[in-house]
């Protein structure tokens, strides 16, 4: 396991470096991230500065597909409001820490769009310089572009041919039924809130009262505790305490007859 830049043990060749994971959950977790790239809430999440935007997705039209100038690019994220997620990604470019600085990855800058496009007329020439930008085909939708650190909620441009296709690419895959949404309306709260819903509810009932907390004291050193117990117990204290004093009063030491005494003498009698 890669954690924080280093490795639990050396790397040998015949650690498990690939775990194979099944087809259709592969293209379930696809299909997942691509329907979190439509939920403006978790593109806020991961980052992305989407808030000027009208809609999510963001749909352009083919003609974008055709785009070869890396200004026309730019023009175009302008003009539909995106370049903010490309400023944040270029102002996020810092040199890394540590020793990869010297195996080819010095620096390290956020993630910014991914375009996804239906036909390469010149579209990934004119995105390909674009700080944060990455482009990726309709019919190679990639997990790790659609979810980079396994967040979902990546900020997604289609082209209005792509955006058409999703339907038909993962109908092509055979023995995979795209998975359905199990309630139409997510707005849970507007739900519980409409008429139909209210109208059936039952009536909110009176507020519980909460017991207070006590203490919990032990009656082997608590006498108040311990007489609420056992009623009886206060009784026997008390006599126990007279007896006591009784005997501390009334008892007298018997003194001691010298038996040794009067068993020796008559030894030397006899």
């Amino acid at each position: 396991m890669v954690r924080g830049g280093h490795m639990f043990a050396p790397t040998k060749l015949w650690r498990r470096w690939f775990v194979k994971t099944n087809q259709n959950q592969k293209r379930y977790a696809t299909a997942s991230a691509l329907a979190a790239t439509a939920v403006p809430s978790l593109v806020l999440a991961r980052g992305h500065r989407v808030e000027e935007l009208e809609e999510i997705p963001l749909v352009v039209a083919d003609a974008a597909e055709s785009l070869t100038k890396t200004k026309e690019a730019v023009a175009l994220l302008k003009s539909v409001n995106a370049y903010n997620d490309v400023v944040k990604v270029s102002n996020s470019r810092k040199i890394r820490a540590g020793v990869g600085k010297i195996r080819n990855r010095r620096h390290t800058q956020r993630r910014g769009p991914l375009v996804i496009y239906n036909k390469d007329a010149g579209i990934v020439k004119a995105f390909r310089n674009v700080p944060g930008v990455e482009l990726c085909s309709v019919e190679r939708l990639n997990l790790l572009q659609l979810a980079p650190g396994g967040h979902l909620g990546r900020f997604v441009i289609f082209t209005q041919s792509a955006f058409g296709r999703l339907d038909e690419v993962f109908a092509a895959k055979s023995g995979f039924t795209l998975p359905k949404a199990k309630i139409a309306n997510t707005d849970v709260t507007r739900i519980i809130n409409s008429d139909e819903i209210q109208s059936v509810v039952r009536a909110k009932g009176p507020a519980k009262t909460t017991r207070p907390f006590t203490q919990r004291k032990n009656p082997l050193k608590n006498r108040a505790v311990l007489f609420r117990l056992n009623p009886y117990a206060q009784a026997a204290i008390r006599s126990e305490i007279r007896t006591q004093a009784a005997k501390k009063s009334g008892f007298k030491k018997e003194a001691k007859q010298p038996v040794a005494k009067e068993f020796l003498q008559l030894l030397h009698a006899n």
